[in-house]
């Protein structure tokens, strides 16, 4: 029986290539497979998962209230002045009047969407979404349309149709996109989005869970970057990655966050989040604010990952933010090789992406550069990734199986 091309490493352990098991202090330096690897693979972007100042405020709070409380959903039992305070803070950091804690991003994006909208309304979204848009976006039962990524002629198309309708119904217009789109690295053209209020009447809703910490002139994300922070509507964005921890947020207006709290099912029937994580997250922010350094690190190795890759000709596409995919034309088989060889032989560790994630014919290597890299770590990689595109151009990954079963044992 003629067997796909992944069928000769079915010998290894499930956890290989799908549920990897990354062990030790989360860092640059990881342990996977019993061999100490260069991990490029985390989103902990300003190197706050290990952060002393960071380690302590999580032990205190932990030894202090334990993981249980409060006890009970917000509305009824779940509240404390500490989650009061960091919604203040944060509604103040990203420039909005109030904002509101969301235990996971995930689900505090498609319930957010949901609250929103009703099917009178009609969603315009970016075609490169997020899996949590899109799953928001399924639940509305009234129209959507869906524009090509980043492609301002298209998004005016569709806000035409949605107008129209919108206009027959008596219903309003959300319009869905990202700051940072976390596979390509490029940012959402919030600047664009938001001319193009001066001529339709919309709300947009940006989820910058890649942006946050990361962007602009004091880490308040996409939004401060482009100059337009003031006219996202709703602004969203995660705990899970520059801050290290678990939660998210939604900002705006009072009037908007005070319906949300009433509405956002996820956040209604859900325990609240951890008083541990809030008081850690308090800490987080802190050191957001206070430590600049944290980010000029976190752009000085973005930007030598960057330029090194495109000098030693590779096709890192049009990133300008952390995540950079590094490109190579090839098949499922050659992209299983090649992460393998580069996981055993030459000790480095980041994501392999296949179809249908990216198009047929392409492998795509996720390399998402922190503060806590050095430009060392830098100089390692760009030299085993010479030496991969040479393998891949001469066939070799066509032909060999890299890792015998004695060798995983």
């Amino acid at each position: 029986m003629e067997t796909g091309p992944l069928a000769k490493y079915a010998h290894l352990p499930e956890d290989y290539f799908f549920f990897p098991k990354l062990e030790g202090d989360i860092g640059p330096r990881m342990w996977f497979n019993g061999k100490e690897v260069l991990n490029w693979s985390l989103n902990n972007y300003l190197g706050l998962a290990n952060h002393p100042e960071v380690r302590q405020a999580d032990a205190e709070a932990s030894i202090k209230y334990g993981l249980a409380s409060p006890m009970g959903a917000r509305m009824m039992s779940g509240n404390s002045v500490h989650h009061l305070e960091l919604e203040r803070q944060l509604a103040g950091f990203v420039m909005k009047e109030d904002a509101m804690l969301l235990n996971y991003g995930y689900q505090g994006v498609f319930s957010i969407i949901d609250a929103l909208v009703d099917r009178k309304d009609v969603i315009v979204y970016d075609a490169e979404s997020h899996a949590c848009i899109i799953d928001g976006v399924r639940l509305h039962m009234g129209k959507r349309f869906v524009f090509p990524h980043n492609d301002m002629g298209g998004l005016e198309k569709q806000l035409q149709r949605a107008t129209k309708l919108a206009n027959e119904t008596g219903g309003g217009i959300l319009v869905i996109t990202e700051g940072v789109f976390g596979m390509s690295g490029q940012m959402g053209d919030l600047k664009g989005i938001v001319e193009m209020k001066k001529k339709y009447n919309f709300r947009l809703m940006v989820d910058d869970a890649h942006g946050f910490g990361t962007m602009g002139a004091t880490g308040a994300g996409v939004g401060e970057e482009q100059g337009v922070q003031p006219t996202i509507d709703l602004y969203f964005a995660t705990f899970a990655k520059s801050m290290a921890g678990i939660g998210a947020f939604v900002a705006g207006d009072k009037s908007v966050l005070k319906y949300l709290r009433y509405t956002v099912r996820s956040q209604i029937y859900a325990k609240s989040l951890p008083l541990p994580m809030v008081i850690g997250t308090l800490k987080r922010l802190e050191l957001l604010r206070t430590k600049p350094e944290l980010r000029a690190n976190l752009k000085k190795i973005m930007k030598a990952i960057k330029s090194g890759l495109k000098e030693n000709g590779f096709n890192v596409g049009d990133s300008q933010t952390p995540p950079t995919p590094v490109l190579f034309k090839g098949g499922v088989g050659e992209a299983a090789n090649m992460a393998m060889d580069l996981r055993e032989n030459y000790g480095i560790f980041c994501s392999v992406v296949i179809y249908p994630v990216v198009p047929k014919g392409v492998i795509m290597f996720r390399i998402i550069p922190t503060a806590s890299h050095t430009l060392s770590d830098v100089d390692e990689t760009l030299t085993a990734f010479n030496e991969l595109k040479a393998k891949l151009d001469s066939g070799f990954y066509r032909k060999e199986e890299l890792v015998s079963v004695t060798k995983m044992a």
